[in-house]
């Protein structure tokens, strides 16, 4: 994960599908690591020491794989746009 660069985007909501139920075991998909994450940012740049704290939204991070794909029919998004990082197998997912 990457701060946006304030002097380019002045943004703090940043928006991220990580997922804590079914994520393969990355650390940076639980709630614990992006509430660190957050800290960091309102410590370690200058907008966030100067009170303009960061906001990190993970809105797919409680939900199930099955629960997302739902989500995005229900709201029309084309999943061909999309990307996943496991690939289904017989045997389970794996990472490519």
């Amino acid at each position: 994960m990457r701060l946006p660069g304030r002097k380019v985007i002045p943004a703090n909501d940043i928006f991220i599908g990580v997922n804590a139920i079914d994520y393969s075991g990355y650390p940076d998909c639980r709630p614990e690591f992006i509430e660190a994450f957050e800290n960091l940012a309102d410590v370690g740049t200058k907008a966030g020491v100067e009170g303009r704290r960061f906001q990190i939204h993970t809105p797919l991070i409680k939900l199930s794989k099955a629960d997302i794909i739902r989500k995005a029919v229900e709201l029309g998004v084309d999943l061909s746009l999309t990307h996943s990082c496991t690939i289904p197998t017989p045997e389970g997912s794996r990472l490519w």
